[in-house]
Parts: C-alpha cells; structure tokens; sequence
C-alpha cells in the first residue's frame, strides 16, 4: 500500500497535481480577460488525467494556454457578454416588473437563458482543448452537444460552479471555502467532469 507504486502514493501524487494546477489556473484567471484560456488549459490537463496520459503539470497548462488563447478568449468573452445580458435582463424582471404571470414568464425564461449559456461555457472552452475548429462552429457545436446531454450538462455545470454556490448559499464557512478553492476546488471539478467529457466526447471524435 505505501510502496512508490502503491495507491497511497498515487492517490497523493494526484492530489498534489490537482492543486498545483488550480494555483497555476488561478493565477492565469487574474486578468479576467484570460479565464476562458485558463479554463480550457484546466481541462486540457484533467481530461488528460482522466485517461491516465498526463505529463508535466506546468508544460502541458502552459501548452494549451498558449494554443488556445486566441479562440478560448473569443468565447469567453462572447458568452460572457451573453451572461451579462441575461443577468441584467433577470434583475429587472425581479425588481421593476409588477408581479404576476408575466413576470413568473419571463424570469423564468431569463434563468433558462442563463443556464444555456453556462452550459455553452463549459462544453465551448472544453471543446476548444479537445477538436480544431472555428469558434463559430465551436459555439454551435456547444450549443448542439449541451442540449443533447441535458443532464450531464445540469451535473456538470453544477459541479463547476460549485464553489460560487457554496460561497452564496454558506457563507458561515468562508474561510475553509476561500481556501479549499485556492487549493483545488477548481481543479478537483474539473478532474471529476473531464470524465464524464472524455465520455461524450468519444462519440464525436
């Protein structure tokens, strides 16, 4: 159990890779402007993780950072802008439109709006580090694979945003929240989803 090649000693290889990498994904989050590069380097390394073909942590963030810079950072922004739209449309429908089944309507449909461009967030930025493609047809592809995998898209989405939910929902442990994504938070979702798009992902490789 506690030989080089033992599971102990693999369980804590990996685990300090997960937290080297969500140090090396949030640093490259501090520009705002590059957390959708950050993101598709972040899933670059776990879904290679997840297939056990991982190399160097740093060489191979780095590498995809670099690679998928340009189209990561279109869509980030595109989509941000579409998450932006809809959370301000949403605050308006809760605060200034009159109660009633109009307003029911359209908050609802504001929040479905909203959900669909967090699922496009993820699979896009994913997408980006798996296929080569335009980032129209990577946006559209996201849209198309989202919808065909609602749920793992629900499950997913949910997982990483994990943190932010928790931060809104239980702040009273702020502090081992703050820490626990400064550690491996992001990371460690990643880790967990990249499996479930490792799967979906083979059907359209």
């Amino acid at each position: 159990m506690f030989s080089i090649d033992g599971k102990f000693f693999g369980i804590m290889s990996r685990l300090g890779d997960l937290v080297i990498l969500n140090i090396l994904f949030l640093i490259c989050c501090i520009p705002v402007v590059t957390i959708g590069a950050s993101v598709s380097a972040m899933y670059a390394v776990t879904k290679k993780m997840a297939e056990e073909k991982e190399g160097y942590i740093f060489k191979s963030f780095f590498k995809a950072f670099k690679e998928n810079f340009r189209q990561s950072t279109v869509i980030w922004i595109i989509l941000l802008v579409c998450a932006s739209i809809a959370s301000v449309d949403l605050y308006i429908c809760s605060n200034f439109m009159k109660e009633g089944l109009v307003q029911t309507f359209a908050k609802g449909f504001m929040l479905l709006a909203l959900l669909l461009v967090f699922f496009m967030m993820l699979y896009a930025l994913t997408l980006q580090c798996t296929f080569e493609n335009t980032v129209k047809n990577t946006l559209k592809n996201a849209f198309l694979i989202s919808l065909g995998h609602a749920l793992w898209s629900f499950l997913m989405t949910a997982l990483a945003l994990s943190p932010f939910i928790a931060l809104l929902y239980f702040g009273e442990y702020l502090g081992t929240e703050l820490l626990a994504m400064l550690l491996i938070w992001f990371s460690g979702m990643a880790y967990i989803n990249s499996f479930i798009l490792n799967r979906i992902y083979k059907k359209y490789m």
